[in-house]
């Protein structure tokens, strides 16, 4: 039986934010005052203290895109890189409440055959999710390969996170791969947009278009799902539709950053790659700017 869920809508880069009035003049949006961003907190519960992230690969991944993303998983908590690092940019959620998060990889589930077809409904994102088990204080991705086509996806939405309801309660999130359906929605800045500006596009610091993109998505949903597990953390706006620690911060990755422009960026000079995050195993990440609660703003780390 399919368990009762509630679904936030965290998605990264969301057509109607990118591709709409903020791509139609960047220049005079640069120049525009913005207003205090201010996210409620709303009395719930947070995740805090240790959290397993299980991993249900859904599709077919090379053994280097599935490491880039356990990389990325394994700097959210790493001291020993250079800064600006992954894990300064995750410390930004303790501000939330207080308390920290110790991020660490749990299951990893392998579904290379598509065991369920290349067609997903939301429903079937949630049955994925609950192959990683049920234990609180835990959250099960689901990531999807190039060639799954899931509801929303590219059209209103990159990924996205929820909870099940009743006595098997736990939290999920999910994050598709744009590489062939949508790069100049979901893995913008790596990729020129649909819409808008057309600036040449940066070098994905990991090589791979989808799966660097797929990092900054998964970036999104997991601080969305720390601070509002079960859609009572901190938002704004109606809990259906809500802007959240990262999605209320969507495009910014740099400072001086405006619709269409990235921001500063580190440069690798070897490659040409952009980032502003150190990772484990020597990995560069480019990593979407957090909404600090002690300074009202999008904070970003460089």
């Amino acid at each position: 039986m399919t368990p009762l869920f509630h679904r936030s809508s965290a998605a990264t880069f969301c057509v109607l934010f990118l591709f709409s009035t903020l791509f139609s003049d960047p220049v005079s949006a640069a120049l525009v005052q913005e207003q205090p961003l201010v996210l409620k907190y709303h009395n719930g519960a947070l995740l805090k203290g240790k959290i397993t992230v299980n991993l249900i690969w859904y599709g077919k991944f090379t053994p280097i895109q599935r490491s880039i993303i356990v990389d990325f998983l394994q700097s959210l908590n790493s001291q020993r890189v250079p800064a600006p690092s992954v894990s300064t940019w995750w410390k930004t959620t303790e501000k939330y409440k207080r308390g920290s998060s110790l991020v660490v990889v749990g299951k990893q589930i392998l579904d290379e055959n598509y065991s369920i077809g290349k067609s997903l409904k939301n429903s079937n994102i949630v049955w994925l999710a609950s192959k990683g088990g049920h234990l609180p204080g835990s959250i099960n991705v689901v990531l999807t390969a190039k060639d799954v086509y899931v509801d929303g996806f590219c059209m209103s939405r990159c990924g996205t996170h929820g909870s099940t309801r009743g006595t098997t309660r736990f939290a999920y999130a999910w994050v598709g791969n744009s590489e062939t359906q949508c790069p100049g929605q979901c893995a913008w800045p790596f990729h020129q947009p649909i819409y808008g500006p057309q600036a040449p596009p940066l070098v994905a610091p990991n090589g791979d278009v989808g799966v660097d993109g797929m990092v900054i998505n998964l970036a999104t949903v997991l601080a969305g799902t720390v601070t509002n597990p079960f859609n009572n953390g901190y938002f704004q706006g109606p809990p259906t539709a809500p802007l959240e620690a990262v999605s209320a911060c969507t495009g910014k990755f740099g400072s001086g950053s405006y619709p269409g422009y990235a921001g500063k960026t580190l440069v690798e000079k070897s490659t040409g790659a952009s980032y502003n995050a150190h990772g484990s195993n020597g990995r560069k990440y480019l990593l979407p700017a957090m909404w600090d609660p002690q300074t009202s703003s999008c904070s970003t780390l460089v």
